[in-house]
């Protein structure tokens, strides 16, 4: 008899990060360099998904990527992450940046979405817990990710 699949809700899964920014995470624009704020962002992804998936996880694509504003030296960055949709063994992860006034204030300046695979220990895909969402705005993610899944099959079986 197969064993029944599990499922997660996405608060098991729920990471921040937090940097501040540095000279040395600078672009020519006294900004944060997106290519750094990039390797934060799949960082943060993998430990999203590892903690959904409880497996090592590798990123498969890049769905979104949009920065909105800037971040510069000695600004606070506060990273959230949490798992909005799950596959067979894919995995949709929502990371937001934020820039954290000494207020507390937090203005949003990326929103990312990134798929990942869970791994067994030949690096195979390998099954994932489902996600079951608890909130309504879960549930939006939720039904938001099962459309961006979709259009990524769509493109994936277009010809070029």
């Amino acid at each position: 008899m197969p064993e029944e699949r599990r499922y997660k809700h996405p608060s098991d899964s729920y990471t921040e990060q937090v940097h501040i920014v540095t000279q040395s995470d600078i672009n020519g624009f006294d900004r944060l360099f997106g290519g750094v704020l990039m390797s934060w962002i799949d960082v943060l992804a993998a430990v999203v998904a590892r903690r959904h998936s409880e497996r090592n996880v590798t990123t498969v694509f890049v769905d979104t990527l949009e920065f909105r504003a800037p971040a510069r030296v000695n600004d606070t960055v506060v990273m959230t992450g949490k798992i909005t949709y799950a596959g067979k063994t894919s995995m949709e992860v929502c990371v937001r940046t934020y820039v954290e006034e000494l207020s507390g204030e937090r203005k949003l300046i990326n929103v990312a979405y990134l798929i990942l695979v869970a791994l067994d220990e030949k690096d195979n895909p390998v099954e994932v817990p489902g996600l079951r969402p608890v909130t309504e705005s879960e549930l939006e993610e939720w039904k938001a990710g099962a459309r961006r899944r979709e259009l990524r099959k769509q493109r994936r079986s277009e010809k070029y």
